[in-house]
């Protein structure tokens, strides 16, 4: 068999290990071809592509990034320059011409969505789930999110000295644009004591009350995490830390700073638990292919590596529920999430 793997959409650690993996085993234990797609769906359009080998997996476990390049080429969306070329067809007739048996395609919601719609065109498809936001609908982990968890974490660590040494109240954005998963995480590791995520809708009236209410117990510093993507309460061209910080500065009065964490929390080596899922993804996308098992995504459940009809998690996300044991668990030990229940 010959097999195309690409990634697509934003890079996070941890892909290398999953293109190592799914080379590697198709490689090793199934004797397979395997083509390397360049900068995502892009590369099937554009017809760019490099073959792998054993030589050339090696050493990239521990690598950040990725070595095939990303885009976020989205070939189905219909454009105006897209009046005359139709990627889909084109991208199909190239993987035609490969003589590609299946294409596997690692990405987050988008590229699955992407990969869904291939495999209805007819395409042999095997998608495998990547997002620091760890919202992808159907595995219970993305690999990318625990090395992402990582960085956040450290990083409010950090800015715990800085906030004590100055007595203020540090607001600190961590990526995630509809899910909160990475700031409730990295909050309740980093001992947050105010944490705002998009699914829980907050009052910062309510947020400056608990951060008074620190103040006058002679608690001399607050941290504040605040995912990317929380609701605001009025239209505004700031950040949502630099909006909450000047928010709160104004209602308590209180000393307030915001740092954005941004592309740090998507680069760099994966931990390990990161370089493990992908590798165990990697190795089971490609047992997949060998049992003709197309037009599915590689998922986690219950621990068990498997997977599900790559059909069902279009349009689907993975969201945070306000009863999540680890919400609930934070309320129980005093972190304010800004809204009404205790």
């Amino acid at each position: 068999m010959k097999i195309g793997i690409l990634s697509a959409g934003g890079d996070c650690p941890g892909i290398n290990a999953t293109i190592r993996g799914v080379g590697k085993t198709a490689i090793v234990e199934y004797g397979m071809e395997v083509i390397g797609i360049n900068n995502g769906y892009s590369g099937l359009i554009n017809n760019d592509f490099v073959t792998l080998d054993e030589q050339s997996l090696s050493g990239i476990l521990t690598l950040g990034g990725t070595i095939l390049g990303t885009s976020r080429e989205k070939p189905y969306k219909k454009s105006e320059t897209d009046a005359v070329e139709d990627k889909p067809a084109l991208m199909k007739k190239n993987i035609e011409a490969l003589g590609l048996d299946c294409v596997v395609c690692i990405g987050g919601n988008g590229t699955q969505k992407t990969a869904a719609l291939m495999a209805a065109q007819g395409i042999n498809v095997i998608g495998i789930p990547k997002t620091i936001d760890n919202d992808v609908w159907g595995t219970d982990v993305t690999f990318g999110f625990d090395s992402a968890l990582t960085i956040a974490t450290e990083a409010i660590d950090r800015l715990h000295t800085t906030a004590n040494s100055h007595k203020r109240v540090m607001v600190i954005e961590v990526m995630g644009h509809t899910a909160g998963w990475l700031s409730l995480y990295a909050g309740m590791a980093s001992g947050g004591d105010v944490i705002l995520i998009p699914e829980i809708e907050f009052d910062l009236e309510i947020v400056a009350a608990t951060l008074l209410d620190r103040a006058n117990k002679g608690k001399p510093y607050s941290i504040v995490v605040v995912a990317e993507g929380v609701k605001l309460p009025e239209e505004t061209k700031k950040s949502p830390a630099r909006y909450v910080a000047k928010k709160i500065q104004k209602i308590t009065g209180l000393e307030t700073r915001e740092t954005i964490l941004g592309y740090i929390q998507r680069g760099g080596s994966p931990t390990a638990f990161d370089r493990i899922l992908a590798t165990q993804f990697g190795g089971y996308a490609a047992k997949l292919i060998s049992e003709n098992k197309f037009g599915q995504m590689v998922a986690i459940q219950g621990g068990e590596i498997t997977s599900l009809p790559i059909g069902e998690i279009n349009g689907r996300l993975r969201l945070v529920d306000n009863m999540h044991p680890l919400v609930l668990q934070g309320r129980r030990m005093g972190v304010c999430f800004g809204d009404k229940i205790r």
